[in-house]
């Protein structure tokens, strides 16, 4: 090899090893400590740049480089992976009763009061994942315990799963337990994408996690956002902790990630507490949970107590009350949305399910009927989980008495007899009818919502009344009530009124985004409006903005640019924009007196600056009268380029945006002029 090529082998070496090594550092702290140090598009470049380096030095590339969460042939088959123990299942208690009864059997079996460690019982997909000297070498399924699944190159996607172990002195061998699940937020995203893609929907998010881990395609397992948490060791050398506290250390401190709400109890009496704090706030956590998980602490304490054939004595899961319940669907009935869509939704014989009763459940639209194959008068089972709307998740065919019959999709607005049609390529089929009665009203309930305009005291109900007694018609008539019109609903008196008073003047003052997301335009939700914000500045901006460059925008895009300006193309839409303007409505973005040559450009900036973090330099540019957005778009004046940039550099060269380097940034901020946008990069 000549010494040129040596020497640039050399420069590549030293980069790859330090882009793995910062690659990996951001990793852990996104996805283990959930506190991120930089944005998406670094990482992404970060990892393009490592990619591109791999490429050509293939002699770089080692198993456990970060590029290398995805890859490989899919598999025909999963071969075979034993447990170096068998991984045990847990016996459970529904009350506490049954707790007591299993504590009083652990305290004779020791002969003393032991104590304990508890944590939620995530509802996911159980695995185990093997290091050795500190590299990922397997991932398995928990199978039936002794044997499982191996799913290496799917679990290697899991971005909470490091390939290899944050120490410098890593066990010979480590063979860890965890569970895999998808997050409740994941999960809605995910559904909502099949849906509007015209796809089946995923039944819940244990389900579709199994799913994912056993996909013969590693590349779509890397494309969905599973999560982890590890929960125990089955074989370690080198070390010996000697509590589940002490384990769940060690895990942390080699870089696994573990449950924040484990918790050590020393007494039975907060192992109580812990429990029915856990099922109070079972809806609040980021995953579904169906119960707390109880251990024993002390590993001495549990290798005394041993195991039966089937569970372990040192542990118990105390599950919560079930989900999911079978009732009678008695009818399926359509509503109408605020975006016109005709939704099914089904009649059911009452049933209690996770503490509430239910007699309504969705059914998401016809295609899903039919693929669920359920019938008016099934038996079925219903699903409810937290807030989420109750949901019908399969019929139960044994059950059938040979009277029930298939659902019909109306051909018309059960509500204002407009023909339903369904636009090409989606599942949901939609009232066209703007004046529908169903769709003015949905329309003037997401306007005052919380995520919108936040108007108190204008839910359905009065909304209803409003639109009944003729009072308003739009969301903008909303503004220009008086105190003697509100005083013709139903239980408004003098405070009532004046509380619904103040709250419509305060909410002419709401931020931008919040007024466009309460338009309800197709698919643009609060992070979209939020963006669009950002870009353009005033609701104006918008409307008077092409589509391409609207979807410029950073997380906007065709399809929402597409409905956006379809929205803001309607003559309604412009008498709507200019009622809220005599109302005072806001429609600008508001930001301090500019005080500097800056005022009025707008900046976006990208990758990392020496001398400033990101937020000094947007303190800086603010002082100055500037403005600094997250979304790119021709209405931005600069780009800031750091160090490793992210796509918004091309994008920039694309739109025309003018760039200034680090050294032309701090020069302007001190007053110079920049040179022209052809220079400035």
């Amino acid at each position: 090899m000549h010494s040129a090529e040596e020497a640039e082998l050399a420069t590549a070496k030293g980069r790859v090893e330090e882009l793995r090594a910062r690659i990996e550092h951001h990793s852990h702290r996104y996805y283990v400590l959930d506190a991120p140090e930089i944005s998406d598009a670094e990482f992404d470049q970060l990892l393009r740049e490592l990619g591109t380096l791999e490429q050509r030095h293939p002699e770089l590339l080692t198993p456990d480089s970060p590029t290398q969460r995805v890859g490989g042939v899919a598999a025909a088959r999963f071969a075979p992976a034993k447990h170096s123990s068998r991984l045990l299942s847990l016996d459970n208690v529904f009350d506490g009763e049954e707790l007591s009864a299993w504590h009083d059997r652990v305290v004779k079996g020791l002969g003393r009061e032991p104590s304990y460690v508890c944590e939620p019982k995530i509802d996911g997909v159980s695995v185990a994942v093997v290091y050795e000297r500190g590299i990922l070498i397997r991932g398995a399924t928990r199978g039936d315990g002794d044997v499982g699944e191996d799913v290496t190159a799917n679990v290697r996607t899991i971005r909470g799963v490091p390939t290899r172990l944050r120490t410098a002195d890593p066990p010979a061998w480590l063979e860890v337990r965890g569970e895999v699940f998808l997050r409740l937020a994941d999960f809605a995203r995910l559904n909502k994408e099949l849906g509007e893609a015209g796809k089946p929907l995923l039944a819940n998010p244990r389900n579709a996690t199994a799913g994912l881990l056993r996909q013969k395609d590693p590349s779509v397992t890397a494309a969905r956002p599973i999560s982890v948490y590890f929960h125990g060791l089955i074989r370690i050398e080198g070390r010996a902790p000697a509590s589940y506290s002490e384990t769940l250390a060690l895990l942390r401190e080699v870089g696994l990630r573990t449950h924040p709400e484990s918790k050590p109890c020393a007494t039975m009496d907060e192992v109580r507490a812990y429990v029915t704090d856990m099922e109070a706030r079972r809806h609040a956590l980021e995953h579904e949970i169906d119960g707390a998980v109880i251990k024993v602490d002390r590993l001495a304490d549990a290798n005394e107590l041993g195991a039966t054939s089937k569970f372990p004595r040192w542990a118990i899961a105390y599950k919560f009350p079930a989900e999911e319940q079978t009732t009678k669907l008695l009818d399926i009935q359509v509503s109408v949305g605020r975006t016109g869509a005709v939704t099914p939704f089904a009649v059911l014989d009452p049933v209690r399910v996770g503490g509430v009763t239910i007699s309504m459940a969705t059914l998401h639209n016809a295609e899903e009927v039919e693929r669920k194959g359920v019938l008016i008068g099934d038996s079925v089972v219903v699903r409810r989980a937290g807030e989420v709307i109750p949901e019908v998740v399969a019929p139960i065919p044994s059950l059938r008495k040979g009277d029930e019959r298939r659902f019909v999709m109306p051909t018309d607005c059960p509500v204002c007899g407009t023909p339903i049609v369904r636009p090409e390529g989606e599942a949901v089929a939609r009232c066209p009818n703007l004046q529908c009665p169903a769709q003015v009203l949905g329309r003037i309930v997401h306007f005052a919502g919380r995520g919108a305009m936040d108007i108190e005291h204008l839910g359905e109900r009065t909304a209803a009344e409003l639109l009944d007694r003729n009072l308003i018609a739009t969301p903008a008539d909303i503004f220009y009530l008086t105190a003697p019109q509100i005083g013709q609903l139903p239980g408004f008196k003098d405070r009532a009124i004046t509380n619904l008073e103040t709250a419509i003047a305060e909410a002419k003052n709401r931020p931008i985004d919040r007024l466009l997301y309460g338009f309800g335009i197709r698919h643009v939700g609060a992070s979209a409006a939020r963006a669009l914000a950002d870009a353009f500045g005033s609701i104006d901006r918008i409307a008077a903005s092409s589509a391409e460059e609207i979807a410029a925008v950073d997380g906007v895009g065709d399809v929402i640019a597409g409905a956006a300006r379809a929205f803001f193309d309607r003559p309604e839409t412009r008498e709507l924009l200019e009622k809220l303007r005599r109302a005072g409505v806001r429609l600008d973005e508001q930001r301090a007196t500019p005080s500097g040559h800056l005022d009025g450009k707008t900046f976006v900036i990208t990758g990392t600056l020496a001398a400033l973090s990101r937020e000094a330099a947007k303190s800086r540019i603010e002082a100055l009268g500037g403005k600094v957005t997250s979304g790119l778009s021709g209405k931005t004046d600069y780009l800031v380029v750091g160090e490793s940039p992210g796509t918004k550099l091309d994008k920039a060269t694309k739109l025309g945006v003018a760039t200034l380097d680090e050294a032309a940034f701090l020069a302007l901020l001190a007053g110079d002029q920049p040179a022209a946008a052809d220079d400035a990069s």
